[in-house]
């Protein structure tokens, strides 16, 4: 195989992706979440968990409260997100509907004391933002509130809960889970998505528009013509991870281990494009090739996300700073399904070639 004419084939097809109009909105969709990751994390990761509102501060919101209850109003105002009025119902949710209130508490008037439970009643506005971040804040106040009335009513229990200790201390943060081990191996395996969507097409194309007898009068042979487009693909995905990893970076968010986490993209998204090319020698036709790979590569997905060392989540182990000991051994995993695949490629072209 002529490396020169491969890399000539190659570089008209990287020439030709400006005319692959969906693949550029792709490549702009992902290049705009890099862009502004910092800014678009506390709204996506408060679609992965909407407790992340919680952490939103340097608000004070004003509180309506309906009946006595002087407790509830006491927590409210220790609490430095939240000023608590007292006030009649009709005219707290008259100035819940103006936005004068951010919320509105209807208490029945039963004493702590009491021996029947206590309802409360939460008034919010509807279908808006705020009313998320209000609700997640006051989930706080109402947990302390249910702890008050269990300590004033204990003398009723009869028999005491069995007291359960973790062996260790337990502490999440849903913001860099979401970052880590979702956003990040997202962003970096979505190339090879693309890059093997677009193989497919650069290959069955050929066949289909019936100008494979053209590029064969050049002086390229088949093996070449197909491996420059496999080439053409496979330079994308150091590129766009590598671009994707510096305006992370650029945002503040922490990446580790880059050499390593560009190693385990390249070859894993090769192994991904390798399988799609495959594919498109196989069937030759476009419709037929994306439909049966789409549904290889969700089968091939669940099975190797069965794995606790599968690719993402060595991505996110490598991203947070964390040590992964299957990195390597995955690694060569991929090196060896990489060789046979193109072993693969090869009998695919010499089928056609013979044919």
């Amino acid at each position: 195989m002529n490396l020169h004419r491969t890399w000539v084939i190659t570089k008209k097809e990287l020439s030709g992706l400006a005319n692959e109009k969906t693949i550029l909105l792709a490549i702009l969709l992902q290049l705009f979440i890099a862009l502004f990751s910092s800014f678009l994390m506390v709204g996506l990761s408060a679609m992965y968990d909407p407790a992340t509102y919680g952490s939103v501060t340097g608000i004070r919101y004003g509180v309506g409260v309906v009946g006595n209850d002087t407790v509830l109003s006491h927590l409210l105002d220790e609490n430095p997100s939240f000023k608590a009025y007292q006030m009649d119902l009709p005219k707290a949710l008259g100035a819940l509907k103006e936005r004068k209130l951010a919320a509105v508490i209807w208490t029945p008037g039963t004493l702590p004391e009491d021996k029947d439970p206590v309802s409360l009643t939460l008034y919010t506005i509807k279908n808006d933002i705020q009313s998320a971040v209000i609700e997640v804040k006051l989930k706080e106040i109402f947990l302390k509130y249910e702890n008050l009335l269990r300590d004033v009513r204990s003398d009723r229990i009869t028999r005491h809960p069995v007291t359960l200790t973790a062996s260790r201390p337990v502490s999440t943060n849903t913001f860099y889970e979401f970052i880590y081990a979702l956003l990040i191996p997202l962003l970096l395996f979505m190339p090879a998505i693309i890059s093997a969507g677009l193989v497919i097409d650069l290959i069955t194309e050929e066949y289909q528009q019936q100008t494979l007898d053209t590029l064969r009068t050049t002086p390229a042979s088949l093996h070449e013509i197909v491996w420059g487009k496999i080439a053409s693909c496979v330079i994308l995905i150091p590129v766009e991870s590598g671009l994707w990893l510096v305006l992370l970076s650029l945002n503040g968010i922490r990446i580790g281990s880059l050499p390593e986490i560009l190693l385990q993209v390249i070859f894993a998204s090769s192994a991904l494009i390798l399988v799609a090319a495959v594919f498109a020698l196989w069937y030759r036709d476009r419709t037929k090739a994306q439909f049966i790979f789409s549904t290889a590569a969700v089968i091939l997905l669940l099975l190797i996300l069965a794995f606790p060392g599968n690719p993402l989540n060595i991505i996110a182990l490598l991203a947070s700073g964390s040590p992964a000991p299957f990195h390597w051994p995955v690694l060569l995993i991929f090196i060896s399904f990489c060789v046979i695949l193109s072993v693969m490629i090869r009998g695919a072209v010499r089928r056609t070639e013979d044919g």
